[in-house]
Parts: C-alpha cells; structure tokens; sequence
C-alpha cells in the first residue's frame, strides 16, 4: 500500500454550497485544500477520533471528527473507494471507518442533539439532517420554539433562511425553561457576534480605499468593528483568507489588504477585499487593553503590552497575531523602474499588479487576487492604442480572462522572465523573440532596411515604366466622354424627337454620363493585366544598401550569436547609419554598375522579342480605338452641321434628313430631285392587336 491517498473532485460544504478540491492521506495529516479560494484545511492524525462513512446526495461521504471538537465532511467519494479507504485507516490511523446510514423516513419529530459544532436532528439514534452552527447568524426565541437564521451565501442559487423547532414544555428539576436552554446551546457555538468587554485596542481615523472613508478600527479577540461615519461592519476573524503588506510605487505609503470570505455587504455590494493605506512616516504608541501575562499566555510572544513603531507594522502586527495567518509579501520581482510592481489599468480604472511567488494581486479598484494554480494561461498581448504600451491577459481554469492594459513596453523583459521562471503557460510562446520589433516606436530616427529597399525598387520601376511603350493609364481618356456623346447623335439611334417631350427627355439624357461605370470595370481588368511579369524578363538591381547588407550578413551573424531575423536588419541598419562616406559611395558605385548592366540587359531582351506580344496588341488595341474613335467624331461633325438651323428654317430631326442631302454642293445644283423621306417613331414599335393596321405616312417634296 502507498504512503499517501490522493483524491480530486472531492466536495465540502460551506454555508450551502458545495466548493470542490483535493483530499490527500497521508500518515502524519489528512489535508483539504479548495479550488475556489485556495483555503487548507489540515487533521493532524493523532487528533483524530472518529470516521464515518456515509451514503450521501453526492454518493458517499466522510465525517471525521477530533478530539477538539471539530468536525469535517467531504463527499463525493465512489462506492469502491470504502475499502481502500479503510485499510488504509486501520493501517495508518488506527482508526476504523463505520458505515452510518441516514435515517429517510420523513419523519419531522424526533431528538435534537449538540455534538461539539453541529447540531444533530436524529431520529431512532440515526441522523435525518446536521446544522452546523457556525453557519447561524441568528437564534430567536418564542413561547415554545426556537428560531435559527441562516448567513447567506451569494454563490448559491437556493438558500435556507431559517428554520424552526417547536420544544415541548417540560418540568425539570430546577425548574429551567427548555427553549431558554436550547437557545443558549445554539448561541454557544453559533456565528453571532457580540461586541461584550472592551476592545484590545483602537486604531483611530484610518484610510480605507476599500470600502471607501476614514474608519476607527476596534479590535476584538474574536472579531474586527470597522466603525465610520455612515457604515458599520463586523468581520470575524474566521472569514479572513490572507493578509497582503505591498509597498506603493511611490516608496512613500503601504498597502495593507485582507482578503475576506465570504465577503462583507453593504446592500448589493460585496466587498471581498479591505484595503488600507499608510503612510510610512506615520508612527503610533500601543498599549493593549490587557494585562501582561494575559498578553503573554494569548499570544505566546507575539504581542506586548507596550508597541511602538510605524503606523502599518504595528497593524499588521496585531492582525498576523489574531488572525494566525501568514502576511504575504512581494517576492523578488522588480519592474524596470525598481518598484516591485507595475503600473496598469484594469477595466478603466489604473492600478498597480504586483507578481507574487505564488501569484498575482492587483489593487486597487475592483481589487483582483489570482493564485497560479487557478491560472490556465497568459497572454502578452499588443497594446490597442499605442505601440508605447502593451497588454497582460491572463485565463483562469474556470474560463474567466483578466485583461491588464497600458502596461510600459520597458516592463515587458521583466514580466516575461518572472512568468516564464514560474512555469507559466504563455500562449504566444516566441512573442519575446519579435518584442524589440513589435512595440519599436514609430518616432524612433532608426535606418529602416525595409522602407528603404521598397524606395529603391519603387524608383527603379518608375524608370523601367518610362522607357516602356505601355499604358501607365488607359482607362483614363478624356476623349472618350466625346465618343458617348458621339453615340447619341449615331445613325443607329432610334429616340425620336419631333414632339417637344421627347427632346426634353433626350436633353435630360445627354446630361447623365451614361457609360462611366464601364470605365471603372475596365480600369479593374487593365490592372490585373499590370500585375503579369515575364519570368525571363532580367531583374532589377538591388540598392547599395542591399548590396552591402548581403555581404556583411553572415558577419553580423558571427558577431551577435543568435541574433533573430528582425534584430539583424535593426542592427544592420544601425551600421549602415554610421559608415563613413567613403564606404558608402564604394556601395553606391557598385549599385550604379548594377543598374546599367540591368539596362543594357533590358534593351537585348526587347531586341530579342522579349515583351513584344503584349506590346503589339496593346498598340494594335490603341489604334483600332484611335481609328474607331476618329470615325466616330468625324461623322458626329457632320451630323451637327447638318442638323443646325440655317435662318429662319425650323429645325429638323434627324429623322426628316435624307441621305441624298448628306451629298456634296455639286450634286444639289444638277437640279431637283425627288426625294421620298420615311417618318418613323419609337411609338409605332410596340405589339399590336392581329386586327389593327399601321399606317406609314410618305411625304413627297
């Protein structure tokens, strides 16, 4: 048998909701530890004096109980755990595991019994329900019953209010009231807080920024009373998780955080953390409200009568020493300035994040405690309004993801190397390699490689579109918005304008450009055409920058060992900066040379018939348009001299001219003709009834 048994998924109570976490056997401690609030709850073996194992809703569970008083229960164990779970009691603990039923049979009379924190309803010795009593807030007393009310917890969607137990009146031998003695029992042992005595001590007007004022804190042996001007509360020492100590950024003040659970209310606001702020010159003499052997058996050393010290030890003191928890510290974190923190902003609101060994804490507003075993994952993310900046993301294994912005792009080395020494899964693995190029300012004055070699190739394609015969830009042709309006006046028009109307119509028709949209369609596919490069075509030189970057590459490499690719044109550029002028005209001579053997290249390629195709029918395109187009105006001139007025003739549409008359001078003075001319109008176009008749109108002159 192993020395340890090891079980997840394993669930315990609290005020009515079930928290799941891991259970672990071993021979010295039975320890508990919740996923949800990280709390642990350890057995010391020799303390234990009872277990028990019991079918419950959640299949079986076990109740251990110490010679204290305490008692535990977790369930959601399987049937098949009970035997090993109980060999390895007899084995380690000396301690055997008796199976106990629930009693189900409904019955609502029975025995009410006080076991050490619970109170147990039993029926024929079998338990029907347990109350632990540290969950009641509140007990009230009637003529015959006793009323127990319940603290609420916010996580659960269904909560016991309250419940009721009638006591039957009794005659004892003194004489004591029943319902007064059960009563007493509950409050013995239930969560009520009472302010009876006098406070240990008082620490007057302390800045809260969580809830927010100036507030005298009292405090109790078993409780603290934050007591201001407009609000009271009461918090038990038993609610708080941990205490954090965190210095300012400014080494001028402190933090002091408590981390609360369940959380104190005010109306529909919870506040699961109370933060304090001091300053660190401000200094306090204590005198606690007890006696020094009273102080001494208490508190064992930790606390003396008489303290004096800075304001924020003296409390923290006091707090470690009530509470019994450890006081949680920055560890060896430290941000680009120094501090052990780092400035942010966490849903609009700035604040500062501080790395712990064993997690997070962001104050101060809304404060946010992440533990690294509740986180999935984290996320460097680039910052959305600036490249000064960048963003920390981090998921949690519930699924909810924290976003800390605006974070100084300085902290970034810092912050990588501290998540990566914790073992942290970082989604964007490699995001440190590119860090120096990615949140590089734009307003830095740094040689861009880049930028530069896009300008040289940009020139050398301007030169190279210069000496070719193509089309820079074909689609923009102002001649032809005169060949649309050409098309109008064409013999192949079939508008008619004898009546008034319809030249209105054609007027308003020559107004709209019709055909500009097919100007744009074509623009679109000549461009397409561009983009098409001849594969034997030779290249384009490079830039003197390129030429010497080529050839100084491997010795950067040698020089800086596991430079990456981005860093190299940074440092390369860097050093192409600072050569001297002499070095650089020796590279630009180099890329002069290149340049004109590239030219002489080119002039044998299209020598050669290289490009010449497409060329040709561009140039074949061009002068069938130019030739077309000509045509077009030429004919358009004549129809427009035709067609004007001559004196006081009235005006003639195209339909009524004939095409003897478009003949020359000399044909006309042969002698008169006859002509026959045709009207025709679009109207006489449309589909007619089989019985109707079409009448052609002749004129002859």
């Amino acid at each position: 048998m192993s020395d340890t048994l090891e079980f997840n998924d394993i669930y315990q109570e609290v005020k009515g909701s079930w928290n799941d976490g891991r259970l672990r056997f071993s021979k010295q401690t039975v320890v508990y530890k919740s996923s949800k609030t990280g709390k642990v709850d350890s057995i010391s073996v020799p303390e234990l004096s009872q277990a028990l194992w019991r079918r419950v809703c959640l299949g079986h569970g076990i109740k251990l109980c110490t010679t204290t008083g305490h008692v535990y229960k977790y369930d959601g164990f399987k049937d098949t755990d009970f035997e090993k779970i109980s060999e390895y009691f007899k084995a380690n603990y000396k301690v055997e595991l008796t199976e106990k039923d629930m009693c189900v049979k409904g019955w609502n009379w029975g025995t009410a019994k006080f076991n050490g924190p619970l109170l147990s309803f039993e029926v024929s010795d079998s338990p029907v329900f347990e109350i632990p009593l540290a969950s009641v807030s509140q007990c009230a007393t009637g003529k015959n019953e006793v009323t127990l009310e319940f603290h609420q917890n916010d996580d659960t969607e269904v909560s016991l209010m309250e419940v009721r137990f009638y006591v039957p009146p009794t005659t004892g031998d003194e004489g004591a009231d029943p319902v007064e003695a059960f009563a007493q029992n509950v409050l013995s042992k239930a969560d009520v807080i009472q302010a009876t005595g006098d406070a240990v001590c008082i620490f007057r007007e302390l800045q809260c920024l969580t809830p927010r004022g100036r507030y005298d804190i009292r405090i109790y042996p078993t409780f603290l009373h934050l007591h201001g001007k407009t609000f009271d509360y009461k918090i038990p020492y038993t609610t708080v998780l941990r205490l954090f100590l965190l210095p300012h950024k400014d080494q001028r003040q402190m933090f002091f955080v408590i981390s609360l659970d369940p959380p104190i209310k005010q109306g529909q606001t919870r506040y699961h953390f109370l933060i304090l702020l001091f300053s660190k010159e401000e200094d306090i003499n204590l005198t606690l409200n007890m006696s020094e052997e009273e102080v001494e058996r208490r508190f064992e050393g930790k606390l003396n009568k008489n303290m004096s010290g800075s304001l924020y030890e003296m409390v923290s003191r006091v707090m470690k020493a009530l509470v019994n928890r450890k006081i949680t510290v920055p560890g060896n974190f430290q941000g680009h300035s120094g501090a052990q923190c780092i400035t942010c902003s966490y849903k609009a609101s700035s604040g500062l994040l501080y790395p712990l060994e064993r997690g997070f804490i962001y104050v101060h507003k809304p404060p946010v405690h992440l533990r690294f075993e509740e986180i999935s994952c984290v996320n460097f993310a680039r910052g959305t309004t600036t490249t000064r900046s960048f963003d920390f993301e981090i998921e949690t294994k519930q699924g909810n993801q924290y976003t800390f912005s605006s974070i100084e792009r300085e902290e970034y080395g810092k912050l990588f190397d501290f998540v990566n020494a914790k073992k942290l899964s970082i989604k964007n693995r490699g995001f440190k390699e590119a860090s120096d190029d990615m949140y590089s300012d734009s307003d830095d004055d740094q040689h861009d490689a880049y930028l530069e070699r896009m300008k040289q190739e940009g020139k050398i394609r301007e030169e190279a579109n210069d000496s070719d015969d193509s089309e820079a830009d074909e689609s923009f042709n102002p001649g032809e918005e005169d060949e649309d309006i050409a098309e109008e006046y064409d013999s192949k028009a079939s508008a008619s304008e004898s009546s008034g109307d319809d030249a209105e119509s054609e007027e308003e028709k020559k107004k709209k450009p019709p055909k500009k949209a097919k100007i744009v369609k074509e623009k679109k596919t000549r461009k397409k055409e561009k983009k098409m490069k001849d594969s034997s075509a030779p290249k384009r030189p490079m830039s003197a920058y390129m030429l010497w970057l080529n050839s100084s590459r491997e010795r950067i490499k040698a020089e800086n060992p596991g430079i990456s690719v981005t860093e190299i044109s940074k440092k390369a550029g860097e050093m192409w900066k600072q050569l001297s002028k002499d070095k650089k005209e020796e590279w630009e001579g180099k890329a002069e040379e290149a340049k004109k053997e590239y030219e002489r290249a080119m002039k044998e390629y299209r020598e050669g018939g290289g490009g010449t195709s497409g060329s040709s029918k561009k140039e074949k395109k061009k002068g069938g348009k130019s030739e077309k187009k000509k045509k077009k105006k030429s004919s358009a001139v004549r129809e427009r001299e035709k067609e004007r007025p001559a004196g006081n003739d009235s005006f003639k549409s195209r339909e009524f001219i004939s095409s003897e008359e478009s003949s020359s001078e000399s044909d006309r003075g042969k002698g008169r003709k006859r002509k026959v001319q045709t009207h025709t109008d679009t109207h006489l176009y449309r589909p007619l009834p089989a019985d109707s008749t079409m009448t052609m109108v002749i004129v002859v002159g």
